[in-house]
């Protein structure tokens, strides 16, 4: 089994990433096991976390990630592919290869540039650290 993550920002690119995964699925001589993954950025820290409760963070975190997942699920399920999704919290490369890591994932697709602002002159700043960190194959679609 070829167990693939998919990080999802909810920007085109990273769902342009997915298509390919999802039209050269037939070309891998095994099946394949889909992560997709949000990453939510921290939004509280120091004495504003004594305001907000973990719940109420929680709540956020999950509430952005589910909105961020939505298109890439939905297409998944309309093409009838299996996968697992999950919601990080953290720096957005560390916590992409740390999530492959742990899921033990074999090779990392993700957009070239990602949904946030100024991303870099070629490649998206996260999209060059998550190649910098990984100690799996980082495929990169345009």
């Amino acid at each position: 089994m070829l167990i693939i993550l998919v990080p999802i920002d909810g920007s085109e690119n990273a769902l342009r990433a997915l298509r390919h995964i999802v039209s050269i699925r037939d070309l891998y001589r095994e099946p394949m096991e889909l992560h997709l993954l949000n990453v939510q950025l921290p939004v509280a820290s120091g004495a504003v976390k004594m305001f907000i409760s973990q719940q109420q963070l929680h709540d956020y975190y999950r509430e952005e990630g589910v909105k961020a997942l939505a298109a890439a699920r939905a297409l998944l399920d309309q093409a009838g592919i299996d996968y697992q999704h999950h919601i990080g919290v953290g720096e957005i490369a560390a916590t992409i290869v740390s999530y492959a890591k742990e899921k033990r994932c074999q090779q990392i697709v993700m957009g070239s540039r990602g949904g946030g602002g100024f991303s870099g002159v070629l490649l998206g700043s996260t999209a060059i650290r998550v190649v910098q960190l990984a100690d799996v194959p980082v495929m990169l679609v345009k």
